[in-house]
C-alpha cells in the first residue's frame, strides 16, 4: 500500500512532450494512447489535448496475454501473437492519424510474466514503440486519475480489475491517497486451487489485506474494468434499464446482489447474447461477480457508480494543470461541440443570459445544466428539420460526457426535444423519460421551449434586444423589447413566447423600454 500519488518515479515521463504546457501543445490535433492489459490490448486516440477531449479511435483486441499465467510464469504465446499483431496495427494507424508517437502503458501480465522483459523487446523491435511497465500502485493512482477527469470532485474508492490483478485507490479532495494492488483478476482466479471453497476462501482474504487500509462505508465505489462494465450491462438487463450507457450508471448493494445471484442461476449464454458480451468476456463475468460481491460486502459503500474512464484518460489528467483539472468536463465538452458544430459559435452563451431569468431559483447543479443545454442547442441544425429533436435527444442521451448523471442525460435530451418540438407525445423516447421526475420532466420542457423562444427572437443577442422577467407567485411572465427591436416579436416568436407561457403556467404581458 502507498499513500499520496505524488511518489512515483523521476523516469516516468510517458509522453516524453509537454501536452499542455503552452498554445501550440493545447493546439494538438491527436494524442493517441495504448493499454497492454492482462486480458485486452487498446487503443484510443483523444481528438485534441484538452479537458474532456473526444475519442477520435478506439480499438480493443482481446488477446488474454496473462491466460495461465499463474500455472506457467509466462505469457499465453497465442496472446503474445495477437497482441504484438495489435500493436503492429496500431503503430501504422497512429501514423496515418496523426496520433504518433503513442504513449504505451503495460500492466500486470507484463510486469509479472518471466517473459515480460522478453516479450517487452520484441514489441520495442518489431514496432518502435517505447513501452513503460508500470506497478500495481502506479496503475491504480492513475486509473483514480481517469476518475477524476469525469468526476472532477470525486470522492470515495476506485476499484480497478484488470484480467491479472485488482487495484483500489482512495479519492478524497482530489486527491489519490491510499491505493494498493492484488491478484484479484479473473484469470489469475481461474487457476486457483481447492475447488469453490478454496477459491472464496482465497478471494475473501485478498479483499481483507487489500481493503484494510481503506475507509469503510466510503461515499461511492466507482467500478473501471471490462467485467465490472459487462456486470453493469447484466444489471441493465434484469432491470429492464432503459438507457444502456454505462458511464456514471448507478447501482445500490441490493440491486448489485441480486444481479449477482441472477447471473450465477442463469444460462450465461443467453444473457452474452442479451447483452452484447464478448464470449471471452462472458468467461471471466463469474469469477469477477464473486470478486464483486465479497469487496461490495466488505466495503459496504453508499452507492456504486460505474466508470468508463479509467488508466488511459488518467494518463491524460496526469498531463493537465491545476486549472484545467478543475473546470467542469460537461461544459468543456459542449464548448467544444458548439466550437466545432454550431452555426454561431458563441450564442450559447447569450442564450443562457437571456433566458436565465426563468430559473432565478436555480442552483449551481441545475445551472450548469441549463449552460450546457444552451450550449448545445444548435448542434444538430445539419439534420432534417423533421429529425432534429431526435437527433438532439439521442445525442445528449448517448454521447461519450463526463460528470453527467443519466437522468441528467434525460434532462438534457428533453429540453433539447424541445428546443425543435413543442409536444413530446407519442416520441419513442418516452420509455427513457421514466428516469426523470414530474417536476424535472416539467423543467425541462420550459427549458427547451425557453431556448426555442430565444433562438427565434434574435439570432445574435437575444440578451441586448430584450429581457425576460418571471414572477412565479403572481404566476407572470413579461417580455420587456429594447427600443428598436419590436420587429422581431413577429408572429412565429410570439406563438413561441405563448407556448413558454403555457409550460410555466404563466400569463404574459409585453411592453417596450423607451429609455
Amino acid at each position: 500500500m502507498d499513500g499520496q500519488g505524488e511518489d512515483r518515479p523521476e523516469a516516468w515521463d510517458p509522453f516524453g512532450r509537454t501536452l499542455f504546457g503552452g498554445p501550440e501543445a493545447r493546439a494538438l490535433s491527436r494524442v493517441g494512447v495504448v493499454d497492454i492489459g492482462s486480458n485486452s490490448v487498446r487503443m484510443v486516440v483523444f481528438d485534441g489535448a484538452a479537458r474532456s477531449p473526444a475519442y477520435f479511435f478506439n480499438e480493443k483486441v482481446m488477446c488474454a496475454l496473462g491466460a495461465g499465467l499463474s500455472e506457467t510464469n509466462r505469457l499465453s504465446p497465442e496472446g503474445r501473437r495477437r497482441a504484438l499483431a495489435a500493436l503492429k496495427r496500431f503503430e501504422i494507424l497512429s501514423e496515418a492519424m496523426g496520433a504518433a508517437p503513442l504513449t504505451v502503458v503495460a500492466t500486470a501480465a507484463m510486469r509479472d510474466a518471466e517473459d515480460g522483459p522478453e516479450f517487452r523487446a520484441e514489441i520495442e523491435r518489431a514496432t518502435g514503440l517505447k513501452i513503460w511497465v508500470i506497478d500495481g500502485t502506479e496503475e491504480a493512482r492513475l486509473s483514480a486519475q481517469g476518475v477524476l477527469l469525469g468526476w472532477p470532485g470525486a470522492e470515495g474508492i476506485v476499484c480497478d480489475i484488470g484480467g491479472s490483478s485488482m487495484e483500489l485507490a482512495e479519492l478524497k479532495g482530489g486527491i489519490v491517497g491510499q491505493r494498493g494492488t492484488s491478484p484479484l483478476g479473473p484469470l489469475k482466479l481461474r487457476d486457483v486451487p481447492g475447488g469453490k471453497k478454496g477459491l472464496d476462501r482465497y478471494i475473501g482474504q485478498e479483499i481483507e489485506r487489500l481493503a484494510a487500509p481503506m475507509p469503510i462505508a466510503p461515499p461511492r465505489l466507482y467500478l473501471v474494468g471490462g467485467s465490472w462494465r459487462a456486470i453493469a450491462r447484466l444489471d441493465m438487463e434484469r432491470r429492464g434499464y432503459p438507457l444502456t450507457v454505462l458511464h456514471e450508471y448507478r447501482m445500490t448493494r441490493t440491486s448489485l446482489a441480486e444481479t449477482i445471484d441472477w447471473i450465477a442461476t442463469s444460462d450465461t449464454e443467453a444473457l452474452r447474447q442479451k447483452t452484447g458480451t464478448s464470449p471471452d468476456r462472458m468467461a471471466l463475468v463469474p469469477y469477477a461477480a464473486q470478486v464483486l460481491k465479497k469487496l461490495v460486502g466488505h466495503l459496504r459503500p453508499r452507492e456504486i457508480a460505474v466508470s468508463s474512464y479509467g488508466i488511459r484518460e488518467g494518463l491524460l489528467f496526469e498531463q493537465m494543470p491545476a486549472d484545467l483539472r478543475a473546470r467542469d468536463p460537461l461544459i468543456e465538452a459542449c464548448r467544444f461541440a458548439e466550437q466545432t458544430s454550431a452555426r454561431l459559435p458563441g450564442f450559447g452563451n447569450r442564450l443562457y443570459n437571456f433566458i436565465l431569468p426563468l430559473f432565478g431559483a436555480a442552483g449551481p447543479e441545475k445551472r450548469r445544466l441549463i449552460r450546457a443545454a444552451c450550449l448545445l442547442h444548435d448542434t444538430a441544425w445539419r439534420a432534417h428539420p423533421d429529425y432534429r429533436h431526435e437527433v438532439c435527444f439521442e445525442s445528449a442521451t448517448q454521447a461519450n460526457l463526463g460528470g453527467l448523471e443519466h437522468w441528467e442525460r434525460v434532462f438534457l435530451g428533453v429540453s433539447l426535444l424541445h428546443r425543435y418540438k413543442n409536444s413530446r407525445a407519442g416520441s419513442r423516447f418516452e420509455p427513457l423519460f421514466a428516469l426523470l421526475e414530474p417536476e424535472q420532466m416539467r423543467q425541462a420542457e420550459v427549458l427547451g421551449k425557453a431556448m426555442r423562444f430565444g433562438a427565434m427572437f434574435s439570432l445574435q443577442a437575444p440578451d441586448s434586444l430584450a429581457e425576460l422577467r418571471h414572477y412565479p407567485k403572481k404566476k407572470q411572465l413579461e417580455l420587456i423589447l429594447a427600443a428598436g427591436s419590436e420587429a422581431l416579436f413577429g408572429e412565429v416568436a410570439e406563438a413561441r413566447f405563448a407556448s413558454l407561457a403555457k409550460a410555466l403556467g404563466v400569463e404574459t404581458s409585453v411592453r417596450v423600454r423607451r429609455h
